[in-house]
């Protein structure tokens, strides 16, 4: 087909990271979630792309979202949130729009409690940026800008 790849990429942050700056801070920083988007944002234009952000507390949302980036979106960088660990239907959702996906943890979920060890979005992400704080969602767009327009294997 003829069909170039969009230049647009989703931002998904799922449930609590609208708190971001506020919970936890010794967890995940000082950081709001106006920062997460700034900083993804800034990462895919450097790359061409344009950025859509969404984040809500109410996982049909996201699922809806994730829906629509198929119809022009070339990837999805998400931070499922607590979601991550509880979410089938959220990974299948990513799995069925076939785009490639990056997963972010601001934290490091592997070093916390064992509940957060199981991740359902691991197994359809190409791309797992976890517990590089904030600035790990510039390294997830760069390293799924470098999958979607193959020039690395992710």
């Amino acid at each position: 087909m003829g069909v170039s790849t969009p230049r647009r990429l989703l931002l998904v942050n799922g449930p609590n990271l609208n708190l971001l700056g506020i919970r936890e801070p010794g967890v995940y920083g000082h950081e709001t979630l106006d920062d997460v988007v700034r900083i993804a944002t800034d990462a895919a234009a450097s790359h061409g792309f344009e950025m859509r952000a969404v984040q809500s507390n109410h996982e049909g949302v996201l699922i809806d979202a994730i829906h629509a980036a198929r119809e022009d979106c070339a990837g999805i960088v998400i931070n499922p949130g607590g979601l991550t660990h509880t979410s089938v239907v959220l990974r299948d959702a990513l799995s069925g729009v076939a785009l490639p996906v990056a997963e972010v943890h601001i934290s490091d979920v592997y070093a916390r409690e064992p509940f957060r060890h199981h991740s359902y979005v691991h197994d359809v992400a190409a791309v797992h940026v976890i517990g590089e704080g904030v600035p790990g969602y510039a390294y997830a767009v760069n390293l799924l800008v470098d999958v979607i327009t193959g020039r690395a294997d992710g």
